[in-house]
Order: C-alpha cells, then sequence, then structure tokens
C-alpha cells in the first residue's frame, strides 16, 4: 500500500527533494521577474490549464497523481515549441515559473475550504516539469533537435524521448518521498528503494501514459492550431480522471467490506481483538522485506486481513482462534469456505487463493499463503504468553523443517528486529 506523503516527521530524502523545489522556484521566479513574460497568452492559457487541473483534483493519498489535468498541462508547456507555426521563445525557467504560481494560486481556494496542501507532490511535480523544460527548450531552440530528429514524421520522437526520461525522474522523485513517509512510520515499515521504484515505475503504465500522451499531443496540437488546443485535447483525460475515480470509490467499498468482514470474527469471539488487523500490517512489512510492490503486496495484506473468515463456520470457536490445532481436513475444510467467502466480496481470485491454501504444506503454498502463515502463528504464539515474541520466534525456527519457510522467518526477525521485538498479540 502506498505510504501518503507529507504524513509524519520529514527524513533527509523529503528534505532534499523539497529544498531544491524550493531552490529552482525562486530561480525561476526571480529570472521571469527581471526579464518580463514571453507569450503571454500562452502563459496564460497554460497556466490556467494547470491551475484548474490543481483545483478538480481530489486528496486522494493512495493515488500516484490525483491531478493528471495540470501534470498533463505542465508537461505540454515544457514541451512546447512552435504556437501555430511560429517558434515560441518562453524557455525552460518561464516555464517553472508558470507551473510554480499556478499551482500557488490554486491551494489558496483549497486551503481556505480546509483541504491540506501537499508540499511534496508539488515540490515533486516543479523538479518533473523543471527536468523536462531543461531537456526539451534548449535543444528545440538553438535548432540541435531539428538536426538530430529532422522537421517531418520524425519529429514527435524528440518529445517522446523526454517524456520517456521525465517519467524515469518522477519515478525516481516518488518513490525516495514514498520511502521516506514509510521510514516516517517505523522502521519495521521501510521498503527497499529498489522495491518502491519498480513499484512506481510499474504505476506508469496505467494514468502516467495517459498523463504523458496527452502533454505530448497537446504540445503538438498547440503547434499547429495555437493556444485554443488544450480546451479540446484535455478533455478525454478528463474523462479518464472521472472513471479512475469512480473505480476507486468501488476499491475503497469493497475495502471497507473486507475490513468489516474480518471484524466479525473477532465479534463473534472466534479470534482475540486486533488479530486480523495485526496480522495484516505485519504481513505486509514482511511482505516488502522479500520484495512484494504493487498489486503483489495488496493482495497479501488483504489475504492476511481476511484469512480466518473461515472459522465463521465453526459451532464452537477454537481457543485463542489457533486453528493449527484442529485435524488437518478441518483446517482444510476452513481455508475452503474462507476462501469461498473472499470470492463473494469481490476481492479477487488471487486474495481468495491465498485464503483457500492457508491448510497446504508450505511447500506448496504461494509466497503470499507462506507469509500469513507465519505471521498468524507468530500472533497466535504471542498471544498464547510462550515467553514473548524471542521465544515465539524461536518456535517458528524450530517448524521450519515442515511448517514454515525459513526465508520467511528470517525476514519476519529482520521486521521484528527493527521495529523492536514487541509482544504482537497483546491487543
Amino acid at each position: 500500500m502506498r505510504a501518503p506523503y507529507g504524513s509524519g516527521p520529514l527524513a533527509p530524502a523529503a528534505l532534499a527533494v523539497r529544498g531544491a523545489a524550493l531552490l529552482l522556484a525562486l530561480v525561476a521566479l526571480a529570472h521571469t521577474l527581471v526579464h518580463g513574460i514571453a507569450e503571454q497568452g500562452l502563459a496564460l492559457v497554460f497556466g490556467l490549464l494547470v491551475a484548474a487541473g490543481e483545483l478538480v483534483r481530489r486528496g486522494a493519498a493512495e493515488e500516484r497523481e490525483p491531478a493528471p489535468l495540470a501534470a498533463a498541462g505542465a508537461l505540454a508547456y515544457a514541451l512546447l515549441g512552435d504556437s501555430a507555426g511560429r517558434p515560441t521563445t518562453h524557455g525552460a525557467l518561464q516555464v517553472i515559473a508558470v507551473v510554480v504560481v499556478a499551482q500557488a494560486l490554486a491551494a489558496v481556494p483549497r486551503r481556505a475550504c480546509g483541504r491540506r496542501t501537499d508540499a511534496d507532490r508539488a515540490a515533486r511535480r516543479t523538479l518533473t516539469v523543471g527536468f523536462a523544460a531543461v531537456c526539451f527548450q534548449p535543444l528545440y531552440a538553438s535548432g540541435q533537435a531539428e538536426r538530430w530528429f529532422g522537421d517531418g514524421p520524425w519529429f514527435p520522437l524528440f518529445p517522446l524521448t523526454v517524456l520517456a526520461l521525465t517519467a524515469l525522474c518522477d519515478a525516481v522523485l516518488a518513490a525516495l518521498l514514498v520511502r521516506s513517509a514509510a521510514r516516517a512510520e517505523g522502521p519495521g515499515a521501510l521498503p527497499p528503494y529498489g522495491s518502491v521504484l519498480v513499484d512506481e515505475v510499474r504505476a506508469l503504465t496505467g494514468t502516467g501514459v495517459a498523463i504523458g500522451a496527452t502533454g505530448v499531443v497537446t504540445a503538438l496540437g498547440v503547434a499547429v492550431a495555437g493556444p485554443w488546443a488544450p480546451a479540446v485535447l484535455c478533455g478525454p483525460l478528463l474523462l479518464t480522471q472521472v472513471s479512475a475515480r469512480r473505480y476507486t470509490a468501488v476499491r475503497t467499498t469493497c475495502g471497507q467490506t473486507m475490513a468489516s468482514l474480518a471484524r466479525a470474527t473477532e465479534i463473534a469471539g472466534y479470534t482475540p481483538p486486533g488479530h486480523a488487523r495485526r496480522v495484516a500490517a505485519l504481513a505486509a512489512a514482511v511482505g516488502r522485506e522479500l520484495g512484494l510492490t504493487g498489486p503483489r503486496l495488496t493482495v497479501l495484506e488483504h489475504a492476511a486481513l481476511m484469512h480466518d473468515i473461515g472459522q465463521l463456520s465453526l459451532l464452537d470457536p477454537v481457543a485463542d482462534g489457533a486453528t493449527a490445532r484442529l485435524p488437518a481436513a478441518e483446517q482444510r475444510r476452513i481455508a475452503l469456505l474462507g476462501g469461498a467467502v473472499v470470492r463473494r466480496t469481490g476481492a479477487g481470485p488471487e486474495v481468495a487463493a491465498v485464503v483457500e491454501r492457508q491448510a497446504d504444506p508450505y511447500r506448496e503454498q504461494p509466497l503470499a499463503a507462506r507469509i500469513v502463515r507465519t505471521v498468524n502463528a507468530y500472533d497466535d504464539l504471542c498471544g498464547e504468553s510462550v515467553g514473548g515474541p524471542l521465544r515465539a520466534l524461536e518456535q517458528l525456527r524450530l517448524g521450519t523443517g515442515h511448517d514454515h519457510q525459513p526465508q520467511v522467518v528470517e525476514a519476519l526477525g529482520r521486521v521484528l528486529a527493527r521495529g523492536g521485538l514487541t509482544q504482537s498479540g497483546a491487543g
């Protein structure tokens, strides 16, 4: 699950990103004030586009880019070379200045309405747009881009190449900020930077492609048709944004349903209070330790939250919810019933498969099922007062020959050691 930007104390990486963005913004604003605004009409059109995109954004922390219209408009201005067939002269620093001012103006009504301003996202956009503008504007103005790509059908390869490099730059910055936010949550929540970067690059195949394509097409459209092109070309992205919001709302409802079902086992007395929540949080930390990111990590979290739902089929609760004491056939029946319930929640077949295979030998389980199995056993052992977390880990290590994968147990040990060995089953 993506860590929210701007939460908790700032890590050095987040401070560095904000500091670099602030310095770049001050330089761009000073340069623009001294030399004036070139092509004022174009600057106004793209400034309004970025500001409007920021105003219609929503504060969804789980979205990689909650303001795609603003991002596309900023990229289009950075990649703008001509307007209605005439070369532009605005330059890279004016691009940065216009984007910074547009973001600042859009933040005023948002703050007046009590909405939080996300400084990390604003800093990331400033640096990303600055990177695109610095790569594109000098090469275009000097004619070097035309000498490399020609002035025919191959020229669009130039902005597309800049766009690809900009996307990689944005992924690097986003991964730094996500990891900084995770560091603020505690050592046990810190994912490897490489895994986070892979997750961010994969996220580019979604809305990121639509944003980039809209930015390039808008810039090329203005080159032919003039300043009125953005009003037409950004319409499809706005419709995509609405569809994405509806999908996010459905996914949120599904998550709330799973959380309610997980609490049902606690309310009915089948599992200890907070057991599902603790197992889900610790399983996610172990999954990140083992390199799981993106959809695979989401599947693990949801399966860990729902792993005990099959116990509702029992006439009498098992003591402390520890089904490991039951016969293997009964464990298998409970797991299959749990998987059938999960399939009806809309959580997806991958989550149901993890729940269904909780009673399988660990060597036959997928990695997510092995993690849930081990973390669940750890929480059960802590709840049984076997002698504390260290003793619980020792018992898990003794069971690595048959019940638990050694790599998963050791990853659990590393996560607990970084976060401090605490009594997980304590409530």
